[in-house]
């Protein structure tokens, strides 16, 4: 049994927050044990309003470091590092969807590792981190596919540092935009299951104003006067992060899942779960009409909680 595996396991204090029961995230933050083994995040940990330690999450440098430091601890990943104005995923739910993939993969219980499980990441970022959670968790096979060659020489970065993933995870560049599969998914190859986060705006101008409202509702809950707020959401950066397709498309959301729907029926017999985080509620009724329309054999609608938060992975199969 893996080390991942038998922490998993060990877990007996009740499961908060609403993630997997095998999230090891799910008793929150330990501040002291992360600080302990990534120094670097030291001077972001501070006393929340509430008098517990917490770091500023509107700072992207202290989010950052936070991830860093989560890898480093929980999934034994040295050096993880984005470029400025990259996604900066939260690791928790992450986390979560692959716990649940593995779920829907029938492979979720504690347990060796599962090499012969092989996983496609449409879209993988300069991140990468669903396949480099996949790989730490239940030793699966991964690929990250992305259209942005400066994303993926980041994730090379990442593995050149991380000695044991460089057999476990590959990288791919997708030369056309207008497909998703197509170009990725060879000839004779086949996955068990695509995971994507798609990009949920239709504009950069969109994205901006997102990320102000993210930012305005973080200062709301840290209990900042009106003026401290303004002077903090005046500036167009996305703390929150997103290169280019990370966060937006023509489109937004709706219509990338819609592209991504059709062209997974020409890939039916090469994939045996595609699957999609949805971040909008409204867009799950048409795409679901739209995946039994091409003729899926089954599809479900996952619900996954991160406190007041409700995101939803849609999964669908022709096999």
């Amino acid at each position: 049994m893996s080390t991942l595996h038998r922490r998993q396991k060990s877990q007996t204090k009740p499961v908060r927050k609403g993630l997997h029961p095998r999230n090891l995230h799910n008793q929150g933050y330990d501040f002291p044990a992360l600080v302990k083994s990534h120094p670097a995040l030291r001077p972001h940990v501070k006393p929340n309003a509430h008098g517990d330690l917490s770091i500023d999450f509107a700072d992207p440098l202290a989010v950052k470091t936070l991830n860093a430091a989560l890898l480093k601890r929980y999934y034994n990943i040295v050096d993880w590092d984005i470029p400025e104005g990259a996604l900066c995923p939260p690791i928790p739910g992450r986390a979560d969807y692959i716990h649940y993939m593995a779920d829907l993969l029938g492979s979720g219980g504690p347990g060796p590792e599962q090499p012969n499980i092989k996983l496609l990441d449409i879209g993988t970022g300069a991140n990468g981190i669903y396949p480099l959670l996949a790989c730490q968790i239940y030793g699966w096979q991964c690929v990250g596919s992305d259209i942005n060659t400066q994303s993926l020489e980041n994730v090379v970065t990442i593995i050149a540092h991380n000695p044991t993933l460089k057999d476990r995870f590959t990288l791919r560049t997708q030369p056309d935009r207008n497909h998703i599969f197509e170009g990725i998914i060879q000839a004779g190859e086949f996955f068990d299951v695509s995971v994507c986060n798609p990009p949920f705006h239709a504009s950069l101008d969109e994205a901006v104003k997102g990320n102000q409202l993210k930012r305005n509702n973080l200062a709301r809950n840290r209990g900042e006067q009106r003026g401290e707020q303004k002077a903090k959401t005046d500036s167009p950066t996305l703390n929150f992060g997103g290169l280019g397709a990370e966060l937006w498309c023509k489109g937004g959301e709706q219509l990338f899942l819609k592209k991504l729907i059709r062209e997974s029926q020409r890939y039916s017999t090469q994939c045996r779960w595609f699957t999609s985080l949805v971040s909008k509620a409204d867009n799950v009724k048409p795409a679901k009409k739209l995946i039994r329309k091409l003729g899926a054999v089954d599809s479900r609608e996952i619900e996954m909680k991160q406190g007041n938060k409700i995101t939803r992975v849609l999964a669908w199969t022709f096999i």
